[in-house]
């Protein structure tokens, strides 16, 4: 095996390189470390780098919204991206919406993806002193939901309007700010709540329970099995996750509230991507790099447990439907070397 060596190339930049020295590098962008998506891409590219298969330069701490772009337009070769953004894309919506619609249809067409995974989840929390006591409290307060744009924010902003049947603006005051200045928000006492992604174990509710004990709260069971919580669990880019809290180990300062012991929410799912002109053997390379190692994904980090890395089956990856983008010939060719069947609506 080659030896992996990781240089500081820039300000949020890393390259996991191999000692074979004539081994190109892709550019990959990826969110804040600590995270699913930084995980994912880290991990990929040192087994990809070990592998002989690629050497990867990584930005972390990217705004994924920017990033799906940046494939799409060949500036980046691999990227994170949460299904709903290539969804808003095809139609020049949301963080698109300046493209307009035939611009962000014919920039999607460029996307392919190698494989899918989830975010984790969605949570209500709050400092136990803080005035927010649960999903029929939020009215009248301020709640920190996200950053300032992208798929984190629209998710949180629409189950938050499911469960608590309130909407920003009218109900209550969003507060948004950039990831990187999230858990300082948090413990400052800015919001009277969170509303925002979470893994099992978090790192942000991790970090803040240096100032205080906090409360975390399920989605109800009968929001979640009513209509509405259903309907938007099959949107585009989501998907529910639901298990036993008694699977997770218990943290110290840290209630996590659910009325029959399991835990529900949505989840953000989402893709690593890459644009069409890869070529078929790196980009089966790359997607067969994670199906040999998908253990090692899945346990590299607490947080990777509960992600459904690689799965194909479209009510867990994401994909058809309204989701525009489809596999890679490559990435296909992968999971069918490995047994694995794609359904015909995500092959390209």
């Amino acid at each position: 095996m080659k030896k992996l060596s990781l240089l500081s190339v820039g300000a949020a930049a890393t390259l996991f390189a191999s000692s074979a020295l004539s081994q190109a590098i892709l550019t990959a962008e990826t969110g804040p470390p600590g995270t699913v998506p930084f995980t994912a891409m880290t991990t990929l590219a040192e087994f990809a780098a070990n592998g002989d298969v690629a050497d990867f330069q990584v930005a972390d701490s990217q705004t994924l919204t920017n990033s799906l772009q940046n494939v799409a337009e060949g500036k980046t070769d691999v990227s994170g991206a949460p299904l709903i953004l290539t969804f808003l894309m095809s139609r020049g919506a949301g963080p698109y919406a300046k493209l307009g619609k035939d611009a962000g249809a014919e920039l999607i067409d460029n996307v392919r993806v190698l494989y899918t995974y989830n975010y984790g989840g969605f949570g209500l929390y709050a400092y136990n002193s803080a005035s927010v006591k649960g999903w029929d409290s939020v009215k009248g307060k301020t709640i920190l939901n996200g950053p300032p744009r992208g798929a984190a924010l629209t998710n949180s902003r629409g189950i938050l309007t499911i469960v608590s049947g309130a909407d920003e603006g009218k109900d209550y005051k969003g507060l948004q700010v950039n990831w990187g200045q999230m858990a300082k928000t948090i413990s400052d006492g800015s919001a009277d709540g969170m509303m925002l992604p979470i893994t099992f174990p978090d790192n942000r509710i991790t970090r803040s329970l240096a100032a205080g004990d906090i409360t975390l709260w399920s989605v109800p069971k009968d929001v979640w099995e009513a209509e509405p919580m259903q309907k938007y669990i099959n949107s585009p880019g989501t998907a529910g996750i639901s298990f036993d809290l008694k699977d997770l180990p218990p943290q110290e300062g840290l209630t996590i509230v659910s009325e029959d012991g399991i835990w529900r929410s949505p989840t953000t799912v989402a893709a690593e991507v890459v644009n069409k002109s890869m070529d078929f053997d790196t980009a089966k390379a790359l997607t067969a790099t994670m199906l040999k190692n998908v253990d090692a994904f899945l346990s590299k980090s607490p947080i990777m447990a509960t992600t459904n890395m690689g799965k194909t089956d479209p009510e867990v990856s994401g994909l058809c439907g309204a989701v525009p983008v489809k596999y890679h010939p490559g990435s296909v060719a992968a999971f069918e070397e490995a047994g694995i069947e794609i359904p015909d609506c995500a092959k390209p």
